[in-house]
């Protein structure tokens, strides 16, 4: 079967439920809202939190796609950057153990954190300290890595890189491999829509975006948007919520329904539906196994907590898959 790399920012997921939301004022945080964080702002925020109860997993968008990948029992890798800390250590840890083949990068700086604060009312609130994970240049991507690969999964996060992105696209396509990006977020999509028509026209294969994402790129509705998504890349898919997704592959356009599912955390979603549809794509499933295989990874996922399926939860999935 065909392998997959992803090129990422390396991070590691902190959730805590907090008993009083003071904690949100204390560290200038909206509730609900997503905030960049510098490291004395998180080395405070973490010493705040240290006595309560947390939830620790390896996270970044494309990371978690390549774990979910690797838990279907493809041959997967990753590349990032982090540290020598105890955060670092834990990332490359989880990609070990998950089977994932580690192409990490290292730096003094400190290893990036996400830190996930759930309020009682399911509130998330997030701060992100990028750290290591933002300091990846083009020169320390090494060519050769590519060549053991057929497939990769570049993180739209990485737009504001624009160098770094560029490179790994002519590397990638120069050894051959079909190219994935998720669009990320809707307002990186506005303020780079330039850029990434270029990067799907001239280099992406397989686009990923949601209904808001996909209309800053193009100005238009659903299925008008996929239409001109196709137009750029083989195969597009467009996540439109709770009514499930649409896509186009190879110019055939798919509406596949959404799995039934009590949501509780909709954290990840996105990334593990990616990786079932590429499971899809790399195993040459028919579109709606494809898109039924995604949906249902997703549905599972918002039944829980975190961004990432449990053990028992994986072995439903593989059942599922093997009948």
């Amino acid at each position: 079967m065909s392998k997959i790399i992803g090129i990422g920012n390396a991070l590691v997921d902190i959730i805590v439920n907090i008993e009083k939301e003071d904690i949100l004022d204390r560290f200038s945080l909206k509730k609900g809202g997503m905030e960049m964080i510098d490291s004395e702002t998180k080395r405070s925020l973490h010493n705040a939190i240290s006595e309560m109860r947390q939830v620790t997993a390896s996270g970044g968008s494309t990371a978690n796609t390549i774990h979910g990948l690797a838990r279907l029992g493809v041959q997967t890798g990753f590349i990032g950057k982090i540290s020598q800390d105890n955060a670092g250590q834990f990332f490359s840890s989880d990609l070990q153990n998950s089977n994932v083949n580690d192409h990490l990068i290292y730096t003094d700086v400190d290893t990036g954190i996400a830190t996930t604060l759930m309020t009682s009312d399911a509130e998330r609130t997030f701060a992100t300290y990028l750290g290591a994970a933002a300091m990846m240049t083009p020169e320390e991507i090494r060519k050769e890595i590519f060549k053991d690969y057929h497939y990769i999964l570049v993180e739209g996060y990485l737009i504001f890189n624009r160098d770094l992105i560029l490179k790994v696209c002519q590397y990638a396509k120069e050894h051959g491999l079909k190219i994935a990006m998720d669009m990320a977020s809707y307002n990186l999509v506005e303020t780079n829509r330039d850029f990434i028509h270029m990067l799907l026209e001239e280099y992406v294969d397989i686009i990923f975006a949601n209904e808001e994402e996909a209309k800053a790129f193009t100005g238009k509705e659903e299925y008008e948007a996929l239409e001109e998504l196709s137009k750029l890349c083989e195969v597009a898919v467009v996540k439109i919520g709770c009514r499930g997704s649409l896509a186009s592959v190879h110019g055939k356009v798919t509406a596949i329904p959404p799995q039934p599912a009590n949501c509780i955390d909709t954290n990840g979603a996105g990334d593990i539906y990616a990786a079932g549809f590429l499971y899809g794509l790399m195993k040459n499933l028919p579109v709606e196994e494809t898109g039924k295989l995604a949906s249902m990874l997703s549905a599972k996922l918002v039944e829980t907590t975190g961004a990432k399926l449990s053990d028992q939860q994986w072995a439903e999935v593989r059942l599922m898959i093997n009948s």
